[in-house]
This record gives C-alpha cells, structure tokens and sequence, in this order.
C-alpha cells in the first residue's frame, strides 16, 4: 500500500515537473479542453512470465485514445526484496497518439548479478497530454536459468511485425544481501 502511495505521488511529482518545464523544450501537459474527456484504454498487454536474467524483455501493448492524445507510457517495476523503482516514463512519437500496437524493450542485463527465482511485478500505464491515465496492467515476471523459450505471441501482437515504441530504462539491482556484510 505505501509503495503505490509513494508511486502516485512521483507520478504527481513527474507530471508537475512536466507542466513547468514548458520553456526548458520539455514536452508539457496542455489545459484540458470542456466537456468530459476520457482516458486512454489498454487493449492488450502480453510478456513472457520467465527468462533468463540478461536477455531482452519484451513487453507488448497496445492502447487507444478515443481523443487521440496519448502522450506517454509508464512502466513501475516492483522487484520481491527489494521494492519499487523510479517510473520509468516513454514519449510516443505523433503516429500513435489515437491508437498503437507494439513493444517496449527491457535490456536487463547490468554489471549487478540477479540471482534465479527473482520475481517482480511490471505494472503499466498510459497518460494523455491532460494527464488522465488509463486502466493499470500488471505483468508477473521470474528470472530462471537455462535458455528462453520463444514465447507464441497472442492477438493482436501475433499479426505482423510490432514495432518497437521506446525501451524501458530501469536497472534492477540484487535485493538479496550475502551472508558476512552489513
């Protein structure tokens, strides 16, 4: 409960910054306009559940705006041992602003080891230049050993090459302190 509080609040926290810094080149959220607007929809989300630690998460969504405002994606990841990261926040070009279908990529390698069996939630959203946010997706994910198998991708996802929309920048750390240190 307090790590979604304190989520909720750097949202408020990115978004503010994101208004005032306006002249700083940084994109900024625009007055809502009258009448009632609604939020953007998560359609579908999909990622493999296991991988190895060190190769390429894919992480696929797809998201529409009946306005067609969608300004941004929002990855939170909460790693068991650990807690949560920093949002992880990625702009999305003119093109899907109504509606998209494509990936995020997690490359999870770091000079930190993770051990197996590390487990963590992947919970996303989507925000509109009004900062109005779409319906939360969580997605489970462990790290295992031995090789990936492919994953057989589920609709819509599985109907043609899904583009690439940005990479999600987190790096995890190990949350699961050895025997003797402090």
């Amino acid at each position: 409960m307090r790590s979604r509080k304190l989520a909720s609040k750097l949202l408020l926290v990115g978004l503010a910054v994101l208004g005032c810094a306006e002249t700083s080149g940084a994109v900024s959220m625009t007055p809502k306009p009258p009448g009632v607007v609604t939020p953007p929809v998560i359609t579908a989300s999909f990622a493999a559940d296991k991988g190895r630690y060190g190769d390429p998460i894919k992480v696929y969504l797809a998201a529409e705006h009946k306005d067609g405002a969608m300004q941004m994606i929002a990855v939170q990841v909460s790693q068991v041992a650990y807690g949560d990261y920093p949002p992880n926040w990625t702009y999305l070009k003119e093109g899907n602003r109504e509606r998209f279908v494509g990936y995020l990529q997690w490359n999870t390698g770091s000079s930190q080891f993770i051990p197996e069996g590390t487990r963590m939630s992947i919970t996303i959203s989507v925000l509109d230049q009004w900062g109005n946010e779409s319906n939360k997706v969580v997605l489970p994910y462990e790290f295992v050993s031995g090789k990936s198998s492919p994953s057989v991708l589920p609709a819509p996802f599985d109907q043609a090459d899904a583009p690439r929309l940005g990479y999600i920048s987190i790096v995890l750390r190990n949350g699961i302190k050895s025997e003797g240190r402090r």
